[in-house]
């Protein structure tokens, strides 16, 4: 049982448990993840420990709407409880999956947690409101017209500030690092424009940005509160863009069932539908249609003070790479700051054959202790 110690009411919080797990790495790591954290002021290496022992927490924390909760989930080394802020990351999702099935996705034996939590992190995610194991408000049980947009970006953006001041009273820290994925980069670089003070770096992955190109979700018209997407149009939309004679092994064999199976099944009443689907909140289209189709920054990213990296794929059909090219000269106040496009890979490139890249991009700016020395 975990709660909230500030909560207005106790969290419902689920059980605690141990995960053991080889994280395949490719290469040894000479010190323990312990002693990484023990001494912060030594780069870590960007590879995982090849035979970590990680600890989960699990927590649900209260929202404005009652009887709504917010799902965290905690991975770290087992029997550490104290971490400097520069090796406490949270990642928030885009606007139609949750961060728990992708981000703690354990393909091929290892998620994109495990692997940061084998380097020595602190590492946390969120699924806001309306995804994943979080709760679903009251509009999302009404047709969709009935209500407006759900979750826009300000409110995903107050939530993340919530979870983050949870975690800093939690380990005692002034500043954690913060990931979000493609309309998650909104909700961070909103937060962070305006947070400078609580965030160490900053990692944006597929960032949303001002758009010369139709999206990908949303089609125009009135927007409800919700939106629902089905098994097939999720994976129709993840292969968009990609070359013919390679969609067949861009994702190894089963990732693309394993994925929708644990997503799905986050939402049991959509799952009741014939044919099955996913309930996303509009807020994010909503804010497409108000501010990134129409030319209309939602934030300023010259208000960013703090590293950012900026990873991207060539074949990224939701938010393409000019968007991804064009944020990074906004970033005028960043005391550093990195673009990294990879090859042959999407949107979800996290979850495709050339994770690995992605991992090792992102630990290795995470855990540098100084990059103008990297030379």
């Amino acid at each position: 049982m975990r709660t909230d110690p500030d909560a207005a009411r106790p969290g419902r919080g689920l059980a605690r448990r141990e995960l053991v797990g080889a994280l395949a790495a490719g290469a040894a790591v000479a010190a323990s993840a312990a002693q990484a954290v023990a001494a912060p002021a030594v780069a870590a290496p960007a590879v995982a420990a090849p035979a970590a022992q990680l600890t989960t927490d699990e927590f649900r924390l209260p929202w404005s709407e009652p009887g709504v909760e917010i799902y965290v989930r905690n991975k770290r080394p087992a029997g550490t409880e104290r971490f400097p802020g520069d090796r406490i990351l949270l990642y928030v999702h885009g606007s139609t999956y949750p961060s728990s099935t992708a981000f703690d996705l354990p393909l091929g034996g290892m998620s994109a947690m495990d692997y940061l939590a084998g380097l020595g992190f602190d590492v946390y995610c969120v699924d806001l409101p309306g995804y994943g194991l979080s709760g679903r408000p009251a509009a999302m049980d009404a047709p969709p017209a009935d209500n407006p947009p759900l979750m826009r970006t300000p409110d995903a953006a107050k939530v993340v500030g919530q979870v983050v001041d949870f975690i800093r009273k939690r380990r005692n820290v002034e500043k954690i690092d913060l990931m979000g994925w493609s309309w998650g980069t909104s909700t961070m670089g909103l937060y962070t424009s305006t947070h400078n003070d609580a965030v160490n770096r900053l990692v944006l992955y597929a960032p949303q940005w001002l758009a010369r190109t139709p999206g990908l979700i949303g089609g125009g018209g009135t927007v409800g509160a919700y939106r629902t997407v089905s098994r097939d149009s999720a994976r129709a939309r993840w292969l968009t863009g990609v070359p013919e004679d390679k969609k067949a092994d861009l994702i190894p064999a089963g990732w693309f069932d394993q994925w929708a199976d644990a997503t799905f099944a986050t939402d049991p009443v959509g799952a009741k539908r014939s044919p099955p689907v996913l309930r996303a909140p509009n807020g994010t289209v909503a804010d497409k249609d108000a501010y990134w189709a129409a030319g209309k920054p939602l934030y300023d990213p010259g208000e960013i003070r703090v590293p950012v990296l900026i990873i991207h794929a060539e074949w990224d059909a939701d938010l393409p790479s000019y968007q991804a090219q064009e944020y990074f000269t906004k970033l005028t106040h960043a005391p550093y700051k990195r673009f990294v496009e990879l090859g042959e890979g999407t949107h979800t490139v996290m979850m495709e054959k050339n994770r690995m890249q992605f991992l090792h991009a992102v630990g290795a700016f995470l855990t540098e202790a100084d990059p103008q020395a990297l030379n």
